[in-house]
């Protein structure tokens, strides 16, 4: 199996960023390793000891310290548990489990026997979002309310759309990097940029060996034991997974779908701004902490 990294050197860069993103986190945290059927993965933990505890699992080509710097807010109520998943992080083992199966799902149950959460509330984002709807098909009875924003694995995009807004900005700057390509590439993919995530995106895509797999497609059948109560939230102006596209599928892919939102004026990724950061955290906690 190829390996995630461009080599040594492609590592050193992504773990210079992942402490340049979990510097910017005013609220202390802890990493953790544990062991799962698929090699070590590691896990930010943050957040008062004995509250609720929240697992997080962050977009393809980032890692905990990215999604946290997003979700910090949650800290101030939640036991969160930010986990590097596998194959998309530097920071957990080199290793890529299928996509079309639920191998992502047994690989997330895992991770929970090693922070010993019998149960929590799931967070997941993009291919995370991915991840957190595999593990709804494996093991639904250990989520207790599920979160998904700008979920993979729900709907697809158009795929001309796709390859001239991404994915051929992508391979142009991959070729021939520059900053006229870097903005070219991740103008339909950030909805603000700053100081941080654009130059990050520029070296993850020259770190990573892209994983072109395309995550298999949710069915009503795999999640019709799936219990807890879920949220999802999608993006209008999403090139990957169409927002609008992806909320009326919910709605019949999800038995226990108790809300959803469309973030106006919103790309994949949603505003990098604190009020932005603020107002989100307040969204997942009310939902999180509904009776």
């Amino acid at each position: 199996m190829t390996s995630a990294f461009r080599g040594e050197q492609a590592k050193t860069v992504l773990l210079q960023w992942f402490d340049r993103f979990r510097d910017r986190l005013e609220v202390p945290t802890e990493s953790r390793r544990v062991k799962t059927r698929f090699g070590d993965t590691h896990v930010l933990v943050g957040g008062p000891e004995g509250a609720p505890p929240v697992v997080v699992l962050h977009g393809a080509m980032a890692s905990s310290a990215h999604v946290l710097r997003e979700l910090e807010p949650l800290l101030a109520r939640f036991r969160v548990h930010a986990v590097d998943v596998i194959g998309q992080s530097v920071k957990s083992a080199d290793a890529r489990p299928s996509v079309s199966n639920n191998e992502y799902g047994e690989w997330l149950s895992d991770v929970l026997d090693g922070l010993s959460l019998q149960r929590a509330h799931v967070i997941g984002v993009s291919w995370g979002g991915f991840i957190s709807i595999r593990l709804a098909a494996f093991a639904p009875e250990r989520i207790d309310r599920l979160v998904l924003l700008v979920p993979a694995g729900v709907v697809k995009g158009s795929s001309w759309e796709g390859f001239t807004k991404l994915g051929l900005p992508m391979m142009l700057y991959r070729l021939s990097p520059s900053e006229q390509r870097l903005k070219a590439f991740v103008r339909h993919l950030l909805t603000t940029t700053d100081d941080d995530w654009a130059p990050y995106l520029g070296d993850a895509l020259r770190s990573y060996n892209m994983d072109m797999r395309v995550p298999a497609l949710a069915t009503p059948d795999e999640l019709k034991g799936l219990k807890a109560p879920t949220l999802v939230l999608g993006a209008d102006t999403d090139v990957s997974f169409p927002g609008q596209k992806l909320l009326a599928r919910a709605h019949q892919l999800f038995p226990t779908l108790a809300d959803t939102e469309l973030l106006e004026n919103c790309r994949h990724c949603p505003p990098t701004t604190d009020t932005f950061r603020r107002w989100l955290s307040e969204r997942i906690s009310g939902f999180l902490l509904a009776s």
